[in-house]
């Protein structure tokens, strides 16, 4: 099975769960909507890489590790496009959830999809009680205070914004998340993999500010432009357009110097080139030049 289809498949596992029983039915409704289509599913794809790279001795760690963290992914992107944060119409190229299901479904789909990413991680503890403990901590870390993305949310209430701080947060965290817990979840120590996913963050929030500078929503899938019209801090409004290239393209030569020895380690350096080189379309390029 390769890495796409082991996503997909634990992704539905976790979602039926979450269906089966006596669910209210349009909650469980929710829930589908909410993860599917899922885009480019970066981060459990990450997460995963790096537990190959490191040796895969126990899958249903890693395939866990890597769908809870799609899954707080998911549960953001609902709380994110409600009209209390972003109020976005569109997400994914259709209607946000709260869209087509309301604000309160929608926002019960969001708490219902974090607590399934912890419930996964719980689910497999038998194949390896250390590590999953572990693994269960790095994602609290990554998804609450104050290093998390409820901090990098929080920092859009401040008046005086820590740019590197807000990045780290809110785009960095669940990179963070990623790395950390591939390693873990095949054995290896968490702080070494910190790096690497840090600066992948921060190299995909450099190019989403790119894209929602440069790019239309058609482009896009979701509303454009929205950094300029709530006041967000980015690295467009920091640096300029070129400025920005030019970050991106210094963040992705450091991530690759980042990666720790490993025993698959030159396949997960081919791996984040690829992924350096997807970070910004051709039309976001053409459009700055």
């Amino acid at each position: 099975m390769d890495i796409s289809a082991r996503i997909e498949a634990a992704i539905g596992n976790a979602i039926a769960e979450g269906q089966g029983g006596v669910a209210p039915p349009k909650l469980a409704s929710a829930l589908d909507y909410a993860v599917t289509p899922g885009g480019a599913r970066i981060r459990p794809t990450l997460c995963l890489h790096v537990a190959l790279a490191c040796g895969d001795d126990k899958p249903a760690l890693s395939d866990a590790a890597a769908i809870s963290i799609e899954l707080i992914h998911c549960a953001s992107l609902v709380h994110d496009d409600m009209p209390c944060f972003d109020d976005a119409d569109i997400r994914r190229g259709k209607p946000a959830l709260h869209k087509a299901y309301g604000e309160p479904l929608a926002l019960l789909t969001g708490d219902s999809l974090i607590t399934a990413g912890f419930e996964v991680l719980a689910r497999v503890g038998d194949a390896d009680p250390k590590r999953a403990l572990e693994l269960i901590r790095i994602l609290g870390i990554r998804t609450g205070m104050p290093y998390g993305i409820c901090a990098g949310q929080g920092w859009e209430s401040e008046e005086q914004i820590d740019l590197s701080a807000y990045h780290k947060a809110k785009t960095g965290a669940l990179f963070i998340a990623a790395t950390q817990m591939g390693a873990v979840a095949a054995g290896q120590a968490a702080a070494p993999w910190e790096e690497l996913g840090d600066r992948i963050g921060e190299a995909f929030q450099v190019a989403d500010d790119l894209k929602d500078a440069l790019l239309s929503e058609e482009d896009m899938g979701k509303p454009a432009g929205q950094d300029e019209a709530n006041a967000r801090p980015s690295a467009v409004a920091e640096l300029g357009v070129q400025g920005a290239i030019d970050r991106l393209n210094e963040i992705m030569s450091g991530a690759i110097d980042s990666i720790p020895a490993c025993p698959g380690r030159d396949g997960l350096v081919q791996m984040v080139r690829k992924t350096a080189e997807r970070l910004v379309p051709a039309k976001a390029i053409e459009a700055a030049e």
